[in-house]
Formats: structure tokens, C-alpha cells, sequence
């Protein structure tokens, strides 16, 4: 007999030893696993980009190789924060996953599990208070009352309760002021809050975790088509509201999601928690122990958030697969990924040997036309419209158009055989002076013949817009006509 209640007790103890969360705190590099992911992981940063995750922890890893603390029992983990972090995911303390297309690092339910323990066991004594105590009680007798089915006892229990009630009541009426505890008995009230507090986390990981894994459960049935969809879908519901209901960690994510969804009840919580941070007693504890009592609120809301975040994306996965359900291309899919699987075992010895690629497949092309149609116009194309028939939209719109060739030319057959380009531009009227006809003026002058002459001709640009604008270029003679020039 007792020879099996020893190998019952040893093997639950295997088992124990077993899980990542034991296996994380009895492990060889357990001390810088504990401190690394204290420092990535807060209540406030939940999750970690995982580029973000392999540089600060690389960080780490130099930081602690400096200090010397690989020297002696190699106590540090060797290779780069990617190659630590990546073998953490597959030891099981960190899950990776995709939020808002980013990939991050978050931390596995057995991983808060084991940084509870640890953070339980050294940050500062355990012991069996009076505020312990009576919480045990405190639970008990509720559930006492609970069970309870005989109305006579529980009338009485309840009217025990508000008779003391009543009595302490009267009590400060009479006094005209409340008696606090002392601050012993009030520094074992908030280090017993804190132990409850430190539960949460890991429960509402638990709950996300459980969703996936029913989410990888449900994609893989629907992949492979074994049942019809509708009764994997009923089989998915039914799964998913025994998880709020029949397990404690969903039973601790429907009582905080009742708690959240009272926007009063959470603010409340808040104000009450900052109070007790002003109170004397909160002197004694240490800054730790603070900053946890000030985030219990906020890790209760990034808890249910993690959960109701794990539900969302199991359905929109779910609901995906069951929109794309392609039964054959899944199965090619999966041959495929089989394939590369394989293909990639085969290159990971030590002695293979991969051929490198050293041209890309041609492609088969088949059976080219060899002629063409005629590219050539069937008709020639309309002639373009004389500009004396042009109808402008305005007289705004011709102001700031191009040069008025015909005014130029007939100003410029005026001027005798030869003239300087910049005198004549200074006395073109006012309508024809603008920067575009100076350009026109040259093109004119270009076209009959001109000469360079001496200096730096300057002249000024008048806009239709009454701007103006100055230009200089080398003098220029210009001929009249073009008949001139052939001369």
C-alpha cells in the first residue's frame, strides 16, 4: 500500500515537473530566464514586437556577459537574443503570433505561471496572516451560504451579519470617528491583495490560450473535411461557452468581464487603490509591491483584453476558413507544405550537400505569332485647323497663351532691313510684351537671320497680369525678312 501511494505521489510529481512552468524555474539558465522576461514583459507591455523582443534581450545578454556572469557555470544561454527567444517559443513560455500584422512575442499562460512563483517566493516573506486567514474563512462561510438550503439557517446567518453590522454602525455614531487597523494588520490586508492579484494574469492567459487552441482545432477539421462544417461550427460554439463556464480560469474571465463592464465599479477600484497608496501603512511597502498594488486595475482590463483579443481572432480566422473552404486546394496546399518540409530536413545535416541554382527555368512559351497586323493608319489624319479660325474661350485665356506670331511678324516687316532685337521688343505694344513674345520675337529673328552685336541687352517683360520681369542676353541685330537674309 504504501509502496503505491509513494508511486502515485512520485508520479503526479513527474507530471508536475513535466509542464513548461516547472520546467522553466528548474532549468539550467532558470535565473536569467526569470530576469529577462520580468524585463520584456510588464503589466502595461503585454506583448513585444519580435524585432523589438531579439534587440533587448540581446541587450541583455551583453549587458549581464559583460558583468561576467558567464565566466564561471556558464549560467548565461549562448547565441543571439533571436536564437533565445526562438527556442523559448519552443519550449513553450513565449507564444508568437500576429497583432495589427505585426508579429509579437507574447508570454505563454505556464510562463506568467512560473514569474507568479517566482516573484511570490522572492519578493519577501510568506506567512500565514490574519488577513490570510480570514479570507479562507471569508470563502468558506460564503460558500456555506451559498450551498445553504434550509431558509431557517440562512435567515439566521444573516441576521448575525447585520447585527454586527449595526452594532459597528452605532459604534461610530456614538464615537463620532472610525478606528483604523493598525498598520501591521493593513500591510498584511495589501500583501494579501497582491497574492490574489498575482493569480489573475495567469488565469486570463490560460482562457486566450485555451481559444486558440480551439481555434487550431476547429481550421484543422474544416482542412480536413472529415465532418460536414456546420457541425464542426455547433461543436466550436459549444466549446467555447464551456470555457467561460465549466473551468475556473473562465469562471475568473466571466466575473472580471462583469467587473469591467461596470465603467462605476472599475473607476471606483481605481480611486480606492490610489487611496490606499496615500495611507501611512503604504510606506512599508517597497516599491514593488506598490507599483503592483497601483496596476491592479489596469491588469485586470489588459487581461480581459488578451481574452476578448483571442476571440476575435479565432473567429475572424474560423470565419475566413469557412469562406475560402477549397477541400482540394487545401489538400494541395498541404502536399506542398509537406513537400518543403521534407526538402528542408533533407538540407539540415551537417554533410548535405545543395546544388545552387545557377539559372532560372525558362519558360514554355509555346508557338509565337510571326506576323502582324498593319500598324499604318487607315486614313491620313485630319489637317489642323487654321489659327484665324481658332475660337478662344475668352480674352483672358488668349492673354496667357502662347506668342502672337502674326502681330510680330507684321511688326517686325516694319522695322527696315535690320534692327536691335531689344529695342524693338521695348516698343511692341503692351499686349505683345510679355515673356513668351520675347521668345517668339527671337524665333522670328532666328528664322530671317541675325547677328551677335556688342554688350548685354537688357529689356523688361510686361505679364497680362501687370507683373513684370527683366531678361538680359547678348545683343542681337536681327534682319527684317527672310528675303533680306538670303540677299
Amino acid at each position: 500500500m504504501t509502496g503505491s501511494r509513494a508511486e502515485t505521489a512520485y508520479a503526479r510529481a513527474i507530471t508536475a515537473f513535466s509542464t513548461p512552468t516547472l520546467d522553466l524555474l528548474h532549468g539550467r539558465f532558470a535565473p536569467f530566464v526569470v530576469a529577462s522576461l520580468t524585463l520584456l514583459f510588464n503589466a502595461d507591455r503585454a506583448s513585444v514586437a519580435v524585432a523589438d523582443a531579439h534587440a533587448e534581450l540581446a541587450e541583455v545578454l551583453d549587458e549581464l556577459r559583460a558583468a561576467g556572469y558567464d565566466e564561471d557555470d556558464r549560467r548565461l544561454p549562448s547565441g543571439s537574443g533571436r536564437d533565445v527567444c526562438r527556442n523559448w517559443v519552443r519550449l513553450g513560455w513565449l507564444i508568437q503570433q500576429i497583432d495589427d500584422d505585426i508579429e509579437v512575442y507574447r508570454l505563454s499562460a505556464h510562463a506568467v505561471a512560473a514569474l507568479e512563483i517566482s516573484g511570490r517566493t522572492g519578493g519577501g516573506r510568506t506567512r500565514v496572516s490574519n488577513s490570510r486567514v480570514r479570507t479562507l474563512l471569508d470563502a468558506v462561510e460564503h460558500l456555506s451560504v451559498s450551498a445553504e438550503v434550509d431558509p431557517v439557517r440562512r435567515l439566521s446567518r444573516l441576521q448575525a451579519e447585520r447585527d454586527v453590522i449595526d452594532a459597528e454602525i452605532a459604534r461610530i455614531q456614538d464615537s463620532g470617528r472610525a478606528e483604523p487597523a493598525d498598520d501591521e494588520e493593513l500591510l498584511e490586508e495589501a500583501e494579501n491583495v497582491l497574492h490574489l492579484a498575482r493569480e489573475l494574469p495567469a488565469d486570463f492567459t490560460r482562457v486566450a490560450e485555451s481559444l486558440r487552441a480551439m481555434q487550431r482545432d476547429v481550421v484543422a477539421h474544416l482542412r480536413r473535411d472529415e465532418r460536414p462544417t456546420s457541425e464542426v461550427l455547433r461543436e466550436y460554439l459549444q466549446r467555447a461557452q464551456d470555457v467561460m463556464q465549466s473551468t475556473p480560469e473562465g469562471r475568473a474571465f466571466a466575473g472580471a468581464l462583469r467587473l469591467i463592464g461596470d465603467p462605476e465599479r472599475i473607476d471606483a477600484l481605481t480611486e480606492q487603490l490610489r487611496g490606499l497608496l496615500d495611507q501611512p501603512f503604504a510606506r512599508m511597502l517597497d516599491g514593488t509591491q506598490r507599483a503592483e498594488l497601483d496596476a491592479i486595475a489596469r491588469r485586470m482590463e489588459l487581461g480581459v483584453e488578451e481574452v476578448l483579443a483571442a476571440q476575435r481572432r479565432a473567429s475572424h480566422v474560423i470565419t475566413g476558413q469557412v469562406k475560402t473552404h477549397d477541400p482540394l486546394r487545401d489538400r494541395q496546399i498541404d502536399d506542398l507544405l509537406r513537400d518543403v518540409i521534407a526538402g528542408l530536413h533533407g538540407w539540415s545535416g551537417p554533410a548535405a550537400v545543395v546544388d545552387p541554382v545557377r539559372s532560372m527555368p525558362l519558360a514554355d512559351l509555346g508557338h509565337l505569332r510571326q506576323t502582324t497586323s498593319d500598324i499604318r493608319p487607315p486614313r491620313a489624319p485630319a489637317p489642323l485647323t487654321d489659327a484665324d479660325d481658332v475660337d478662344f474661350l475668352d480674352h483672358d485665356t488668349r492673354a496667357w497663351g502662347g506668342p502672337r506670331y502674326a502681330e510680330l511678324e507684321e511688326y517686325v516687316a516694319g522695322l527696315g532691313a535690320q534692327f536691335d532685337l531689344a529695342e524693338a521688343f521695348r516698343a511692341v505694344p503692351d499686349a505683345a510684351r510679355r515673356p513668351v513674345d520675347l521668345l517668339g520675337l527671337l524665333e522670328i529673328a532666328h528664322r530671317n537671320g541675325l547677328t551677335d552685336g556688342d554688350g548685354i541687352s537688357t529689356v523688361e517683360a510686361l505679364r497680362p497680369d501687370g507683373t513684370t520681369r527683366r531678361f538680359a542676353f547678348g545683343a542681337v541685330i536681327a534682319r527684317s525678312t527672310k528675303e533680306d537674309a538670303d540677299e
